[in-house]
């Protein structure tokens, strides 16, 4: 067994890697000044609709696709809505914040194949998937953090693209000894292979992105625990807990990337912390497909 100093070691070393990491990418891995404007400006207990109105007016492609999302059936909201400003209204600050976000994180998930088992764009895919089912258990459960839940799927494996982005080479090692087949089911274990190739994982890597980013606590979280929610303290597992099921129910759909899975049997423990049962699982797992579809086309 380890000491207590060669644990604090293992984990200082931990850091010092991924801190490298992030700086070397800080140049790439940026997420626009509108968008860190609208997050610093929805965390301001004082901000108003008209506040976000004055941003957002100013990026013509993001009052698009925020128009875009709130017309889509994805909100289910009557009648088109043809205003930005009727827009913020109607969904709310964080739902806009969480929009802005998307629409930042999806040009970050752009790239051509880097090996035949995977490609940024099918990991794109696999996040649409994890957050539409993630928004999906979140209504189910009655939890109220729908808007939470879908950014929290949207971003959750941010940390395999610091991994791309710091070393495509090392990534490629790490595809090809977790052994995808082209069922897109892995052999072993990414997570283990990773910490042996890069000295941390994707969880590692995406928390401290995170952390860059300055975002929510939420979503350093998910970044950092969704392969191991009940690890948090109970007031920080809600929403993590909602994207790791919706990560493993994702798999069962054979869209996008899948190759961190290796066993996508729920945990009833975890969906008791959620106080979802089999049956409203079942629900989230038959509505997914066409949910899917909708979100894509909003998304991609």
């Amino acid at each position: 067994m380890a000491s207590a100093a060669e644990t604090s070691t293992g984990h200082s070393e931990k850091e010092r890697i991924v801190t490298s990491a992030i700086q070397e990418i800080s140049h790439i891995a940026t997420l626009p000044e509108i968008t860190i404007k609208i997050i610093e400006l929805v965390e301001d207990p004082t901000s108003t609709a008209q506040d976000l109105h004055h941003i957002i007016s100013n990026d013509p492609a993001l009052c698009s696709r925020i128009l875009k999302v709130v017309n889509s059936s994805f909100y289910g909201l009557p009648g088109q809505i043809g205003n930005i400003n009727r827009a913020i209204v109607l969904l709310g600050l964080n739902a806009v914040k969480n929009i802005a976000i998307a629409a930042s994180l999806a040009k970050l998930f752009r790239g051509g194949e880097l090996t035949p088992t995977f490609c940024a764009r099918d990991l794109w895919r696999h996040s649409i998937v994890t957050a539409t089912a993630a928004k999906l258990i979140a209504d189910q459960a009655g939890m109220g953090l729908a808007d939470e839940a879908f950014l929290g799927g949207l971003m959750h494996d941010i940390g395999i693209m610091v991994e791309m982005q710091v070393s495509r080479q090392k990534l490629i090692e790490v595809i090809e000894r977790v052994g995808i087949g082209t069922d897109g089911v892995p052999r072993a274990d990414m997570l283990q292979i990773e910490e042996e190739v890069f000295g941390a994982t994707h969880q590692d890597f995406g928390l401290g992105l995170c952390e860059r980013w300055k975002f929510p606590r939420t979503f350093r979280c998910v970044a950092g625990y969704h392969h191991r929610p009940l690890e948090l303290d109970a007031a920080n597992r809600a929403i993590v807990c909602v994207v790791h099921i919706a990560d493993l129910i994702s798999t069962t759909l054979d869209m996008g990337f899948r190759g961190d899975v290796l066993d996508a049997t729920v945990n009833p423990a975890i969906l008791e912390e959620i106080a979802l049962g089999q049956v409203g699982l079942d629900q989230v797992i038959e509505q997914l497909p066409e949910q899917v579809d909708t979100v894509s086309a909003v998304f991609t």
